[in-house]
């Protein structure tokens, strides 16, 4: 491979880009607001096959609305090197969640076209479908029935708060495609991402080399005790399904603590019943999200919550009842894909760390499937699904010139 340390993306063109970008679906406090399969999805989808076809780019499109913008390699015959993301947002979003992925995919094809740079693989850029799974749940849909955890027909058969379902929005807004969805095969997967948490900004590091992906297990909890009056039930003769939610809330606390580093813990939805100021509650339905990025570790995790949360409850009267509602197991990133992004900060000269990705993307999808890799950027605060979400042109930037030069050392550049 020819050197190409001293080769940099356009970083006024790619700020210039993600400015546009998010001038469709605007948010209400300055971020985005383009959920997926909208009217302003599909003008965001328009406006980057349009960029993308002035560079010369093929575009596809399968079943599932997933956009692959091809630049074409000197042999045909090979594999594709994939990158990308996804444009859609939260409801209350940012300007560069999953955007900054897609659009620094382009950058790196707009800066091949203007510098004459070849590469022996072709470089398809990709528009992951619903992504954020705000609108139609779960998250990562789109990737998870490309890499075969879903059915199509389950994936069309999702609904939105307004019964709508996600095949016949997908056909409204016209971005159904013919190609069958998860036949593409490739050569890599490389995806740029803002960090979404305070790690890399707090340490003052540049990059964010990502080898894993935490697993994810959504247990949902049902504490069963007994309505009563708040004011006229003796306290010894209560049985409040409220506090057996206080005491396994400090239980979950407890366990990720002593599983640290890397290991999170907490309740977040919760259901009170019958939810009324003067009841003591009767039952309780919340549910509890653990990850971190070694197998063995969360699975201990769960067990240690399904062994003592039983007795929290039954010391106090209540009964507990648990099922896992949502998982999926850590993902390790290609030992290859990693080195070609810790190489590239290294060759153009910026900090970097490891990191291990809290939040789920289509990466962790897609390395079931192909060798794959994520490198990531700081966000202010590590703030995101905020309007209030920022990053700097230099962080974007820094990300898009490493991600260049990994997928370039993929693809083979040719001389």
């Amino acid at each position: 491979m020819s050197n190409i340390s001293n080769t940099r993306i356009d970083a006024d063109r790619l700020w210039d880009s993600l400015m546009e970008m998010a001038k469709i679906g605007p948010g209400i406090a300055g971020g985005n607001n383009r959920q997926t399969l909208t009217d302003e999805d599909g003008e965001g989808r328009a406006l980057f096959q349009s960029w993308c076809e002035a560079v010369g780019c093929s575009m596809g499109l399968d079943q599932m609305g997933n956009m692959f913008a091809r630049y074409e390699g000197t042999d045909p015959d090979a594999l594709p090197v994939y990158v990308g993301s996804h444009l859609d947002t939260q409801p209350t979003g940012g300007k560069y969640d999953g955007v900054l992925g897609v659009l620094g995919g382009l950058e790196v094809i707009r800066t091949m076209h203007d510098q004459g740079i070849k590469t022996k693989h072709p470089i398809v850029v990709t528009n992951w479908t619903n992504e954020e799974g705000t609108r139609f749940a779960p998250a990562m849909l789109s990737s998870g029935v490309f890499s075969g955890k879903h059915t199509q027909d389950w994936a069309y058969d999702r609904v939105d708060a307004e019964g709508k379902r996600f095949g016949d929005e997908l056909e409204r807004i016209g971005w159904r495609g013919d190609e069958v969805v998860g036949d593409r095969k490739m050569h890599a997967f490389f995806e740029l991402h803002i960090e979404q948490g305070p790690i890399l900004e707090a340490e003052n590091v540049d990059i964010g080399v990502v080898t894993h992906g935490q697993g994810l297990r959504w247990i949902e909890c049902t504490v069963t005790g007994k309505e009563s009056h708040t004011g006229s039930t003796p306290m010894h003769m209560r049985k409040n399904a409220g506090r057996g939610l206080a005491l396994i809330t400090e239980l979950v606390h407890e366990i990720a603590m002593k599983n640290q580093p890397n290991a999170v813990g907490a309740i977040g939805h919760i259901d009170v019943y019958p939810n009324s100021r003067n009841i003591i509650p009767g039952k309780v339905v919340f549910t509890i999200d653990m990850r971190t990025h070694l197998l063995d570790k969360l699975e201990a995790m769960v067990a240690e919550l399904m062994e003592k949360a039983p007795k929290l409850c039954e010391d106090i009267g209540v009964e507990f009842s648990a099922e896992i509602v949502g998982q999926f197991n850590p993902p390790a990133f290609d030992e290859a894909c990693v080195a070609a992004i810790r190489e590239g900060a290294e060759a153009m000269g910026y900090s970097h760390r490891d990191i291990i990705s809290g939040a789920g993307h289509d990466a962790c999808w897609i390395n079931d499937v192909a060798p794959t890799a994520m490198v990531m950027c700081p966000c202010v605060d590590g703030l995101s699904h905020n309007e209030a979400e920022e990053i700097s042109k230099d962080w974007a930037a820094a990300g898009a010139n490493v991600l260049m030069h990994a997928v370039l050392k993929s693809a083979v550049v040719v001389e």
